[in-house]
């Protein structure tokens, strides 16, 4: 009787012995080789011993030798060998014998005539199996294969003569593919099986893959277990296994079912074997005998209740079929349908390449009719390339084929393994494709079904992890532009209760929707209160925190807003700096919030800034561009376009003018005020240059004009004078905005209000002043009882703005260093929005205790350029400038004496170029040439000097980049914006998922130890998430954060940028560089076959990898020269590595 037993083997094969054993009462032994020594498989067996010392890791597990030793040393009376490795090893089998030890399957003279696959051929001839045309034995050489080919027809198969698995195996389709193929099937063989012995067969186009289960015992009995259809392989590996087969008729199934029994009985089989066919139609052709347990197995004993390892271990004891509790053959029972699925650690996005790393997140599927067979699938699990990719084995049993599938479905649907990618996306579309479920697949259903590759990106999935891993990043390595600091405590932001108010009749929103813009000018016109248009959304947080706000922080207020206050003229929601921003800092999608934000509040005039032919960037675009920016963002909701140009040059305007009214909104064309009006000793800017300026755009189509004080400069008088004499000269609505940066803000409106201006720029009061527009509430109150009171509820602003001063704590990090009135803006001349951005640029580049200094050489540098109009992105050539200046500590003197030999930043440049335009009254020609030197110039329209863009052309350009073809019109203006931050938004969204689910204060903070906080992903499904503990840095600067998410541990890795990275790093490949050849798996490298200077043609073989015994070639994707090699025989890479790089010739 066996008392111990020694498995052979490891991962899930290993524990499905062991449970045996257990269930038998027969103590067990594992064996691991160093590299596992973490491998669950060991630990599962009551002893447990290291094997192969200082062989490499398959090695290890071939080590017959050290196997026997270690079953000899333990009292081990019997050992199992598996599936695998030396499963099939005669000589294996051959030691045991020696030594006494009994082996767990057939006798070595069996394994020596089904090892051997020119054996096993003859065998099956002598049975009379039918056989599959093929060379008599193995092949000599290549010349036999070319003549057998010649023979035969093509396309036909290389086998290696000994072994399976798919390895050693390859089809050939033609003369010209026979020697590539053959010597790559040969060195797999060797070294999968220690044998490069080949023998060569017909191929068979499109035929089943059917197996029959065959258990034999020692006295004679022979039965087979039914037949299990294994048709559904990749690389002639089995992906997919079902048992009995769906579409085989009863008469077919006896057939083969018993031609398999019969020929192991007559050769005198004992133990478990397979016979293997291929099944064309009614007729079947024998492939191989497997004299072991196969992986699928378990279908098998779900279809007729017999365990076929216990029954393996019970034969190998003597026992017959009937003392092991097998039934007879007439009894044997076909109870329903069994699925088995391969889950594998291969990435069915990166060519099914294995895929290594640690499993962070490990949850398994289970109920009724579920079984796993299970190996390393665990949480933290570290998958490694030396072996094979199967983490886990998935069946599913029920009465109906139909209702087996259906089970499959829910399983793999409720995995969650994350940290390394799986196959279960693939998996997932086989069972669900028709062809499957009608039990049709064939062998080349897979290579033949181009739809269980389509794989589309849900940024959905894994939406825990990917929020685990930011609060991660984010808690080790800060917010960019955010000094380090623990996270403050902030007080939750709510909205407060108020009472609802009514609209003093239609809204401005709903006058254009039914009269148009004519109405809506009729409209302003003829009311006599002060409309407001509050700019919190919008401008007020662009000057206050560095235009950081977040979506979520405004939708809340948003959504209740036409209820407490719905009488304001427009809210300001989106355009200027915001786009950027969103994009760049905060990833978040800028044409997302505006929809959303047009869904919370359908009552109201949008208003967004738009920058002329700069769009919402910081160059000009040409005309189609603008056209169709314009187009979609009224299809997303804007109304109002608040149109100008930086160096208020109309014809930079004329067409973003045209193409509003084209779409049927509001043109505010715009007129951006400098200087001093009332200053006589300034003739640049005078009371006549802006009414002027007013007509031309009046006569340009404005529908609104809008004086826009960027800078605060309009002082009260001169705002009186201004809108008197504008009233005077033109018939659009006026429309005020500016900056209380010098504490003037209210006055200049009240007299604006008193000149009849109709419209001003406020903010909530949490949000007003210093360089933010003036408070509503405080505007309200001081025209309160005059014929122009504004229609605000001031305690329903007074209530949000409660909200609105929580929601500002949260960005206090971002302030401007402005905490009062600051009268040196008349000096600087800086606009609002940019002060708090350009104090962001200089702390980043560690000049933030120079501000003064920079403030003092904005206005230098302003008045170098001719006294220019500041706003974006003129205004950022001057900060741009100013900033350089300082950094390099360079006055004007110096510019002028030592500018021909100075490399100015590319806006200046581009500036003086004329790319942005032409200022008021011309570029100063001294400061022009010292500028750009040799560089040519413009005085051209830029746009009408830009080709037209070809939209679909830069959407497959994205989609190239991206690698993900979900780009739709919006992506396109986009990228056309901003193409590199856009690029990087997507890919941080592929990253980190969804970020606008998470609070604010962790977005910009991280998390605490012992700190909890939810994350609602969808309406009634919340993430409970906890950080347990921060680790320390190991060597190579990485430390593993330690979270609970829904009560389940989980650990985060993340690179800490402060520790010190002392381990080198490869290159990694650009995949939007053609001449780049990447690594597209982790493993080595065994052999490079090309060095630099080599010409190289596509197609050519560069290199040979090899991982978890896979080899792959490598071949150029181009024409060229290999310019270099970064890779050697023997070198491990990771996927990503850039390999070889090649250049034209």
């Amino acid at each position: 009787m066996i008392k111990k037993v020694l498995v052979a083997n490891r991962g899930e094969i290993a524990i499905r012995v062991f449970r045996a054993c257990y269930e038998l009462g027969i103590k067990t032994v594992a064996i691991f080789a160093k590299e596992d020594e973490a491998s669950v498989h060991r630990f599962k067996a009551d002893e447990s011993y290291v094997v192969g010392v200082g062989k490499k890791p398959v090695e290890a597990y071939l080590d017959i030798e050290g196997i026997i030793a270690i079953a000899k040393d333990t009292g081990a009376d019997a050992i199992h060998p598996g599936y695998g490795f030396l499963s099939e090893n005669v000589q294996f089998a051959r030691r045991c014998e020696e030594e006494g030890i009994q082996f767990i399957g057939p006798s070595s003279d069996i394994l020596d005539m089904f090892g051997d696959k020119v054996k096993a051929r003859q065998a099956a001839m002598d049975a009379d199996i039918p056989l599959i045309p093929g060379s008599d034995g193995p092949v000599s050489g290549l010349d036999e294969v070319y003549a057998f080919g010649e023979e035969a027809g093509y396309p036909i198969m290389v086998k290696a003569a000994l072994g399976g698995g798919g390895r050693g195996m390859r089809v050939v389709r033609s003369r010209d593919d026979v020697e590539e193929m053959f010597n790559t099937a040969k060195s797999e063989a060797l070294k999968a099986f220690g044998s490069d012995e080949m023998y060569v067969e017909k191929y068979i186009e499109n035929p089943k893959h059917i197996e029959v289960q065959v258990i034999a015992d020692k006295h004679g009995h022979t039965m087979h277990l039914w037949e299990r259809d294994c048709s559904v392989q990749r690389r002639h590996q089995k992906v997919v296994e079902v048992a009995p087969t769906v579409s085989m008729d009863m008469e077919t199934r006896h057939a083969v079912c018993e031609s398999a029994r019969q020929f192991l009985d007559q050769v005198g089989y004992t133990n478990a074997g397979t016979v293997e066919f291929l099944l064309d139609g009614k007729d079947f052709y024998f492939i191989e005998v497997n004299p072991r347990v196969q992986v699928e197995h378990t279908i098998t004993e779900e279809i007729t209740g017999v365990d076929i390892v216990q029954t393996q271990i019970k034969i190998a004891n003597g026992e017959t079929l009937a003392e092991a509790g097998v039934p007879s053959q007439e009894e044997l029972p076909l109870n329903g349908y069994a699925i088995q699925c391969r889950i594998t650690t291969e990435d069915p996005n990166n060519d099914f390449f294995p895929a290594t790393g640690k499993v962070n997140t490990y949850r398994s599927p289970g109920g009724f009719g579920v079984r796993l067979d299970a190996g390393n699938g665990f949480t933290n699990t570290v998958i490694t390339p030396y072996f094979d990719s199967m983490l886990t084995k998935l069946i599913t049993k029920a009465r109906t084929f139909d209702d087996t599938v259906a089970k499959m479905n829910r399983s793999l649907r409720e995995y969650r393994i994350r940290g390394v990618e799986t196959n279960l996306p693939f998996v997932r579309n086989v069972i669900n494709h028709p062809t499957f479920k009608s039990g049709q697949a064939t062998t080349t259903f897979i290579d033949n079904t181009d739809e269980l590759f389509d794989f589309p990106k849900n940024r959905n999935r894994d939406r825990g992890n990917k929020a685990l891993q930011y609060i991660a990043d984010t808690t080790v390595n800060g917010f960019p532009g955010l000094k380090d600091t623990d996270k403050p405590y902030f007080n939750r932001a709510t909205i407060p209760n108020f009472e609802p108010q009514e609209p003093m009749g239609k809204t401005a929103k709903q006058v254009l929707e039914t009269e148009g813009t004519e109405g809506l000018r009729q409209y302003i016109l003829g009311r006599k209160d002060l409309l407001l248009t509050d700019t919190t959304m919008r401008d007020a947080h662009q000057s206050l925190i560095a235009t950081r706000m977040r979506t979520r922080d405004m939708l809340k207020p948003a959504k209740v807003m036409e209820k407490a206050n719905p009488n304001f003229f427009s809210m300001e929601v989106w355009g200027g700096a915001t786009f950027d921003s969103a994009l760049r800092f905060l990833t978040e999608d800028p044409w997302k919030r505006l929809e959303q934000l047009r869904e919370a509040m359908p009552n109201t005039l949008l208003q967004m800034l738009f920058r002329g032919s700069n769009a919402v960037g910081y160059t000009s675009y040409p005309d189609n561009v603008l056209e169709a920016f314009i187009k979609q963002a009224a299809k997303s909701g804007i109304d109002v376009f608040r149109i100008f140009d930086s160096l208020n040059w109309t014809a930079q305007m004329e067409k973003s003018i045209r193409a509003v009214k084209d779409a049927g909104k509001v043109a505010e064309a715009t007129m951006c005020y400098t200087g001093d009006i009332l200053d006589t000793d300034r003739s640049k800017y005078t009371l006549k240059y802006y009414v002027d300026l007013a007509k031309e755009l009046q006569a340009l189509g404005a529908d609104i004009i809008a004086v826009k004080d960027m800078a605060g400069l309009l002082k009260p008088q001169a705002a009186y004078e201004l809108i008197s004499e504008l009233k005077a000269h033109v018939d659009v609505p006026i429309h005020l905005h500016t900056h209380d940066t010098a504490g003037n803000g209210i006055m200049t409106y009240v007299k604006a209000s008193e000149a009849g201006v109709d419209i001003v720029d406020v903010a909530t009061a949490a949000f007003s002043s210093t360089t933010s527009q003036p408070s509503m509430t405080s505007l309200y109150y001081a025209l309160e009882h005059g014929e122009r009171t504004p229609a605000l509820n001031p305690k329903n602003a007074q209530r949000l703005n409660q909200y609105w001063s929580d929601i500002r704590e949260y960005y206090n990090a971002f302030s401007s260093g402005l905490k009062v009135p600051e009268t040196e803006i008349y000096l600087t001349e800086m606009p609002g929005g940019q002060y708090t951005n350009l104090q962001q640029q200089a702390q980043a580049v560690n000049l933030g205790d120079r501000w003064n200094e920079i403030k003092a050489m904005y206005h230098e540098v302003n008045l170098l350029f001719g006294d220019i109009i500041k706003v974006t992105p003129s205004s950022k050539v001057v900060g741009d400038m100013a900033l350089f200046m300082v950094q390099n500590d360079l006055s004007i003197k110096d510019f002028y004496e030592k500018g021909q030999q100075i490399d100015f930043p590319e806006s200046v440049i581009n500036f003086f170029q004329g790319k942005l335009g032409q200022p008021v009254g011309g570029f100063p020609e001294d400061v022009k040439n010292i500028i750009l030197k040799d560089a040519p110039s413009t005085t051209e329209r830029p746009g009408a000097l830009l080709e037209p863009v070809d939209f679909e052309a830069v959407r497959e350009e994205i989609i190239a980049k991206l690698d993900d073809d979900d780009v739709d019109d919006k992506d396109v203006l986009s990228y056309l914006m901003y193409p590199d931050i856009f690029i990087d938004y997507r890919q941080k969204l592929e990253k980190y998922s969804d970020l606008s689910l998470i609070d604010t204060p962790t977005f910009f903070y991280g998390m605490k130890p012992g700190e909890s906080v939810t994350i609602e992903i969808q309406k009634g499904k919340v993430l409970f998430i906890r950080l347990i503990e921060i680790g320390e840095p190991d060597h190579n600067g990485n430390r593993i954060m330690f979270f609970e998410l829904n009560g389940q541990r989980r650990e985060i890795i993340v690179q800490d940028a402060h520790a010190t990275n002392k381990k080198a790093t490869r290159r990694k490949v650009d995949k939007s560089n053609p001449n780049h050849v990447g690594s597209t798996m982790p493993g080595n490298i065994l052999d490079v076959q090309v060095k630099t200077g080599d010409v190289v043609k596509p197609g050519q073989v560069l290199l040979i990898s090899e991982a978890m015994k896979m080899e792959t070639t490598i071949k150029s994707p181009t024409s060229g020269v290999v310019k270099e090699v970064l890779v050697a025989a023997g070198d491990q890479v990771e996927s990503g590595d850039l390999l070889i790089e090649i250049e034209k010739e």
